[in-house]
């Protein structure tokens, strides 16, 4: 991830369109064959990288914390040569998921690997013999302003939905940018834009992949999308003035998600996701064991918000099924397994493990 980074870098810098062709073509193999639904990757602890297409196993997976750290740098740097929407939503998806899960909420505890599924051994280190995670994730936090925002000669782009504030400099004119929302939870925007002086420039506004339905509205007049979504960006030129407000809203509905057939792993389940939040389910919040649980393919999944649970987080309920043990206690038996219903509590997979170390599944059996 590191060595892409400096290559597209240095096809940026240099216009070098066969080293840019040479990112995009190991971008591509990346995407659509090596990366976890987490934007976690490498499955490998033994080479500490990939081995083959499609190869994602979910308990053993090694999913290095710097590889996540190392994925968000290379689709940075590909989003500014390329001003392409599709590596900012695998950057968003990235932070949220893959990197976010290798720092524990009270910021002194860290995963090195990141399985997809636990049987409640996987607990965070407050260090590490090969100490590369700690600092490794600890500077993203730090320095996750130059992800938000970035600038051209005549526009400002907003990549990243996270309460901030700004300043720029466009055509010459300083221009504050003031960010309110509660994303990830909800699909809300605010954003005040406050130039020094009246400026034309364009503001471009992600239209995360994830997203069906968003509305934007200038002042509270609404602004036709269709009409100027340029590669996952609604592109909006106008002449601002001190107190223009854009709003977002964004619908943010819970989703089921399916793995390519030939990830083995995978077959016969679901993940669950809504917005860039994947979600898992772990011990704490179920009660029954999480390898004998289904997930009906119809059953409605709903989210709130929970304050009180681990600082304020947004919760997955849905009715489940549980398989029960035999009556008789048998290992083998010719009556097929009798199953109950349970409700199932799911949190974003970035948070588990902040209590005491249970089991953990993202990927769900389907019934």
């Amino acid at each position: 991830m590191y060595l892409y980074s400096a290559m597209a870098d240095l096809a940026g810098e240099y216009d070098d369109a066969s080293l840019m062709a040479a990112c995009k073509t190991l971008w591509s193999d990346l995407t659509t064959k090596r990366l976890y639904v987490t934007g976690g990757l490498g499955p490998s602890a033994r080479n500490e990288g990939f081995t083959a297409d499609y190869d994602l196993p979910n308990e053993t997976a090694y999913a290095e914390t710097c590889a996540a750290v190392g994925l968000i740098f290379w689709a940075h740097r590909m989003l500014l040569v390329e001003r392409d929407g599709r590596y900012a939503d695998i950057m968003e998806l990235a932070l949220h998921n893959g990197a976010a899960s290798g720092l524990s909420l009270d910021g002194e505890h860290f995963f090195y690997d990141n399985p997809l599924a636990s049987r409640g051994e996987h607990r965070r280190w407050t260090w590490h013999r090969c100490p590369c995670c700690p600092p490794n994730i600890g500077r993203l936090i730090a320095s996750l302003g130059q992800y938000v925002y970035s600038t051209g000669p005549d526009e400002v782009a907003v990549h990243l939905y996270i309460a901030s504030h700004a300043r720029a400099s466009v055509g010459g004119v300083n221009v504050a940018l003031v960010q309110k929302t509660q994303y990830p939870w909800h699909g809300v925007v605010e954003l005040r834009v406050e130039p020094d002086e009246a400026v034309e420039f364009a503001l471009r506004l992600r239209l995360p992949a994830w997203c069906r339905t968003s509305r934007v509205e200038i002042n509270g007049s609404p602004v036709d999308i269709e009409a100027v979504m340029d590669r996952g960006y609604a592109h909006v030129r106008r002449r601002w003035a001190k107190g223009d407000v854009v709003s977002l809203s964004m619908a943010m509905p819970a989703e089921r998600v399916y793995a390519h057939p030939d990830v083995s792993a995978d077959i016969g389940r679901v993940a669950l996701k809504r917005g860039p939040i994947v979600y898992c389910l772990e011990g704490a919040d179920n009660d029954v064991p999480l390898h004998r649980v289904a997930l009906p393919r119809t059953a409605p999944v709903e989210a709130h918000f929970e304050s009180n649970l681990l600082g304020g987080v947004g919760m997955l309920t849905v009715e489940g099924e549980v398989v029960r043990r035999r009556e008789n206690g048998g290992l083998y038996g010719v009556d097929p397994p009798t199953t109950q219903p349970t409700t199932l509590r799911a949190i974003p997979y970035s948070f588990w493990s902040n209590r005491d170390a249970d089991e953990m599944s993202v990927w769900i059996r389907e019934g």
